[in-house]
């Protein structure tokens, strides 16, 4: 299924979400989410100062478990994620695809090229804000937390998106995520489910971490002078001494194994670069936040700026505020 065909698809299969609550056949689980949702939404908007349009006014059952499959790349002895470029997007540290077949079709093509190659199934999909995004039964999650974040991430990319820069796009996102969900709940009385959160996002940053360490004693061996099977062979030792690490780093977690069939697949380059583009800039606009006292207009338009210059200059004051937070962190 072609980019076109897909999106239409999933374009034509929406419907206001005002019209499914009026209908008594929808089934009560559903209207529960959806008039959840339309909340989260609101919040969105009027306490988050998000775009204020009719994106995830509508809703969309695509019959399967993801929206979109992404395909992520990088050669075989590098940990920097082949890019893809398009006309409206820009250039992407992945490439989506509608039709999982589709996906792992051209993930072959890669692999017969010599690339390491991860196919991850997304659960949401965003025009930026070109068309009114719907909510998708792939975002319903179970978790109201998760389900409030997919929608603040989401808007958040209509709000700042800087064209060929996945890394900074995604981790602006998240930053806002986060902070949103922190809102939402604590709005809501529901202290409990925020500290539920944070201990997800603790996890999350000690894997995050793990996987950095990874990426790093990876590019040390690339960088070392053996021949390719010499590196091959360091390449798997670094693997499975990530994985014996998380094992001992499970230990910690009270026994949540939600990571462990991630862990076991046969891991390679491209497994470690698609949380990459999500989190590690992370810290450096949780540190802009701090910076605006946490007003979110002033921190949107302090991201705006950022991301008006040039790649290498951007690149610049995001190291600056890194080497800030290393100093911090002592």
């Amino acid at each position: 299924m072609d980019l076109m065909a897909g999106h239409n698809e999933l374009m034509e299969k929406q419907k206001p979400v005002n019209e499914i609550l009026a209908n008594n056949e929808t089934k009560p689980r559903l209207r529960a989410l959806l008039v959840s949702s339309q909340k989260i939404r609101d919040f969105a908007s009027k306490s988050l100062h998000l775009p204020n349009n009719d994106s995830y006014r509508s809703y969309a059952d695509l019959k399967r478990p993801f929206a979109v499959w992404n395909v992520v790349a990088a050669n075989e002895f590098a940990v920097e994620a082949k890019k893809w470029c398009f006309l409206v997007v820009g250039c992407l540290s992945y490439r989506g695809y509608f039709s999982k077949d589709d996906a792992l079709a051209y993930a072959n093509e890669l692999k017969k090229e010599g690339y390491d190659v991860y196919v991850a199934g997304a659960n949401a999909y965003s025009t930026l804000g070109w068309f009114d995004d719907p909510l998708l039964n792939t975002m319903m999650y179970k978790s109201e937390a998760r389900r409030a974040g997919i929608i603040f991430h989401e808007l958040a990319h209509q709000q700042v998106y800087i064209d060929n820069d996945s890394g900074f796009n995604e981790a602006f996102a998240t930053t806002v995520e986060q902070e949103g969900v922190r809102r939402w709940l604590i709005s809501r009385g529901k202290q409990e489910s925020y500290q539920q959160y944070l201990d997800d996002k603790k996890r999350d940053m000690e894997l995050n971490l793990l996987l950095k360490q990874t990426r790093q004693r990876l590019k040390a061996v690339y960088q070392r002078k053996l021949d390719d099977e010499e590196k091959r062979a360091a390449k798997k030792i670094v693997f499975k001494q990530m994985q014996e690490k998380y094992q001992h780093l499970k230990k910690s977690w009270g026994g949540y194994n939600a990571y462990d069939k991630w862990m076991k697949q046969e891991l390679n380059n491209a497994h470690l670069l698609l949380i990459a583009t999500y989190h590690d800039l992370v810290p450096m606009f949780q540190t802009m936040l701090s910076k605006e006292k946490h007003d979110l207009k002033n921190f949107y338009t302090a991201v705006e700026q950022l991301g008006s210059l040039d790649k290498l200059q951007r690149t610049k004051k995001l190291n600056s505020i890194a080497t800030i937070l290393q100093r911090q962190n002592k």
